[in-house]
C-alpha cells in the first residue's frame, strides 16, 4: 500500500510571481501541439482525476528519484513534488525546449531539475543527477506516434534504470504501448480512467527481481 502524501510546509513547491493561470497553461499546451502535433498526446491537459489516479499507487516515503517523460506544462510535475519526500529528486525529461523553458520559470522548488533531451537517454541523465536507479517513471509520451523503434528503445531503456520492485506508469490514448511492455516487465496493470477528456488508460509495468538481475 502506498504511503499517504508527506506533509510539510517548508518542502512545497512555490512558483515565481504567483501561480499560473489555468488560461496560461492551456494556451502554451495548445500552442505546442499545434506546432508538434506528434510529441504530444492530446489538445487537453489531463485532469485532477487522472493525475491523482497515477501517482496514487506510489510509496512516497520511499522515493528519492521520481522521473517523469515529457511534463509539459507541469500538470503531473506540481502535484508529484506536493506528495515528494524533502529529500527526494524529480527528473523532468522533455524534447521540447518550450516546455523545458517554461516549467524553469514557472516552478521555484531545489527537488525539480529540468532536462532537455531524449527519455531514451534516461540512464545518462539519471546518472548525470548522481544516482543509479529511480523508484518510478512516469510518461504520458504518444508511444503510437513516435518514430519507428524509438519507443522500444524508450521502454527498454526505463527497464533498464528503474530499480528491483520499481514502476513504469504510463498514461495514453490507446493500448499500443502494451506490446512494448509486455516483453519487458513481470506485471502489467491496465485500468480506464473516465474522467478525462478523452477518457485515458492507464499502465503500471512492474519491475520485479528476476528482471532487475536480468537488466
Amino acid at each position: 500500500m502506498a504511503s499517504p502524501p508527506f506533509k510539510d510546509k517548508k518542502t512545497r513547491i512555490s512558483t515565481r510571481g504567483g501561480s499560473r493561470s489555468f488560461r496560461s497553461q492551456w494556451a502554451m499546451f495548445f500552442r505546442q501541439f499545434m506546432k508538434h502535433p506528434g510529441m504530444i498526446g492530446s489538445v487537453i491537459p489531463s485532469s485532477s482525476q487522472l493525475v491523482a489516479r497515477s501517482l496514487d499507487g506510489v510509496d512516497w516515503a520511499r522515493t528519492r528519484l521520481f522521473v517523469e517523460y515529457g511534463p509539459g506544462v507541469g500538470t503531473f510535475t506540481q502535484a508529484i513534488l506536493d506528495r515528494m519526500h524533502p529529500d527526494a529528486i524529480l527528473l523532468a525529461i522533455d524534447l521540447n525546449l518550450d516546455f523545458v523553458a517554461y516549467l524553469e520559470d514557472a516552478i521555484d522548488d531545489p527537488r525539480l531539475r529540468v532536462v532537455h533531451g531524449s527519455a531514451a537517454d534516461v540512464r545518462r541523465f539519471v546518472k548525470e543527477a548522481g544516482y543509479q536507479k529511480a523508484d518510478y517513471v512516469l510518461s504520458g509520451l504518444p508511444f503510437s506516434t513516435l518514430p519507428a523503434g524509438v519507443g522500444e528503445t524508450i521502454c527498454e531503456e526505463t527497464r533498464a534504470v528503474l530499480r528491483p520492485g520499481g514502476s513504469f506508469i504510463i498514461y495514453q490514448y490507446s493500448r499500443y504501448v502494451r506490446r512494448l511492455i509486455d516483453p519487458l516487465f513481470g506485471q502489467v496493470s491496465d485500468e480506464l480512467e473516465w474522467r478525462n477528456i478523452p477518457p485515458c488508460r492507464l499502465f503500471r509495468a512492474d519491475k520485479d527481481e528476476a528482471l532487475a538481475q536480468a537488466a
